[in-house]
């Protein structure tokens, strides 16, 4: 590769990206072997991508949708604050750069010298952040008090870790994972510096720019394809007293796409509010599967994608609102609505969240289901679905780090809908408490299936019981010793009519 500015020809931009996205797996490796919770180690719930001098999001590792797509409001919130080598961030505050409150946010800036050359940034799934119920995660929450701490943007060293874990349960645990997080974008920060060494800081610069401008560049042509005009797309949020109604009109107008959400619900009571970083995230996610998945996950990308909400609706919701469902369950149905407007069937739209714990463990867990079957195939069964690519915590590493016991985990046969090409089964996972524990359930598509398309079956929806007895989606209480709580998550929806 040649150390010069200017526009990487396409071998040198082939040899660039391969880099950047080594450095990201890189770093998401770090991480996930660093880590002490099951949560991070074991499920993978966390993220990680590297940034220009500008903030402009340059590669990112194939993690989790709905951490990515919203990391560069992260950045953003940071990269104005005075920048020194060695000087770390951190923050997990939803109006501020951040999700939810157990997604925290770590940023490290990298230099050449004393000149700022880009920033690296994890994002992982604390199983704990404080708050009202043990694993920060309260199906009934009203404000963002009771969801957890709020770390506003702040710099982060060994002082501010002890200081901010002694405010979560199992603060031992949190400690090492925080510690991980920060390995990951030293590592990170790392790599680009090694990049500049070799180039130049100018010319590494150039480099990024020619990364980003060849991924808007692949982005515009797959958009151009979807063709010109309008589509419309309408859906709910099952709240707990009520459903929410969602609307998209989405606008293809040569290279570009236009999706507004002008209609929809108004900011909630409850904790289905999603920040806009998170919308946007969706949005950005579904627009990519739709038409170049190979299209380099970057800011570039992003780019001929326009985003209108009104502010304080359910979309963009304004401070205090609660949110920690937004960032699991509303992010899918955006997910959702982008595919229904361009007729796609859909997957299960639920990460089916459930949180067990005490004083001495947090467990969190999302759990698979079915996936909508495609134009040209059946969709896949019992997989993680749309804004969550995480795995399941196997059975033997659950049991081994908390009191509880699985006790049924299997496909669910036949909740895939029925068409010619059938969509994915969700699945069945049943657990015991072996001790007293308090539990909360966050589900969705337990009122409304989700949907075929071309005249395809609607998927199963969604069921859970507690000792048999059925809960509604939205549910949280306390578990005895030898309570068993059941998930039955959705199945997909089908394409086109049985034969």
């Amino acid at each position: 590769m040649s150390a010069r500015p200017g526009a990487l020809d396409p071998i040198e931009l082939q040899i660039m990206l391969g880099a950047l996205r080594a450095a990201c797996d890189e770093m998401g490796a770090v991480l996930i072997r660093a880590a002490h919770s099951p949560n991070i180690k074991e499920r993978r719930d966390a993220s990680s991508a590297l940034f220009d001098a500008d903030g402009e999001m340059v590669m990112q590792a194939e993690h989790i949708p709905v951490h990515l797509g919203a990391m560069p409001a992260a950045v953003a919130a940071v990269r104005s604050a005075r920048q020194t080598p060695g000087r770390s961030w951190i923050l997990n505050d939803p109006f501020a750069g951040g999700t939810h409150l157990p997604d925290i946010t770590v940023i490290t800036p990298a230099y050449l010298g004393d000149r700022l050359i880009g920033f690296a940034a994890t994002r992982a799934h604390h199983a704990d952040v404080g708050g009202r119920i043990a694993g920060s995660m309260p199906a009934d929450s009203r404000s963002l008090d009771e969801e957890g701490l709020v770390i506003a943007p702040q710099p982060l060293d060994d002082t501010a870790i002890d200081r901010l874990a002694g405010q979560m349960r199992q603060g031992e645990e949190r400690r090492a994972d925080l510690r991980a997080q920060l390995a990951a974008n030293r590592l990170g920060a790392l790599r680009l510096t090694q990049l500049a060494e070799r180039l130049g800081a100018e010319a590494l610069a150039a480099a990024l720019h020619s990364v980003l401008e060849y991924a808007e560049r692949r982005a515009r042509a797959a958009i151009a394809t979807l063709g010109d005009g309008v589509r419309e797309a309408r859906d709910v949020i099952e709240a707990l007293d009520r459903d929410l109604e969602l609307r998209l009109r989405a606008t293809v107008s040569g290279e570009r796409i236009v999706l507004d959400f002008d209609g929809s619900a108004e900011q909630d009571a409850g904790n289905l509010n999603c920040p806009l970083a998170v919308t946007h995230s969706a949005c950005y996610f579904a627009v990519r599967v739709l038409t170049d998945p190979q299209t380099p996950p970057s800011a570039g990308s992003y780019r001929p994608i326009e985003i209108r909400v009104p502010e304080g609706t359910l979309l963009n919701a304004r401070r205090p609102a609660a949110v920690a469902a937004g960032n699991v369950e509303t992010s899918s149905r955006v997910a959702d609505l982008v595919l229904a407007a361009f007729g796609r069937a859909l997957g299960q739209g639920t990460m089916n969240n459930l949180t067990l714990g005490n004083e001495h463990f947090s467990y969190y867990e999302t759990t698979g289901g079915g996936q909508g079957a495609c134009p040209d195939g059946d969709g896949p069964s019992g997989v993680h679905v749309a804004m969550s690519n995480t795995l399941n915590t196997p059975i033997e590493a659950l049991e081994r780090a908390y009191p509880l016991r699985v006790t049924r985990y299997e496909l669910r046969r036949a909740s895939g809908g029925e068409g010619h090409f059938r969509g994915g089964d969700g699945v069945v996972r049943e657990i015991e408490a072996l001790e007293p524990m308090t539990f909360s359930l966050i589900a969705e598509r337990r009122r409304h299936a989700p949907r075929g398309a071309a005249g395809g079956g609607d998927g199963a929806p969604g069921r859970d019981t507690l000792d048999g007895l059925m809960l509604p989606g939205k549910a949280t209480g306390d578990l005895p010793a030898g309570a068993r709580i059941r998930i039955e998550t959705p199945g997909g929806g089908a394409h086109g009519p049985g034969g």
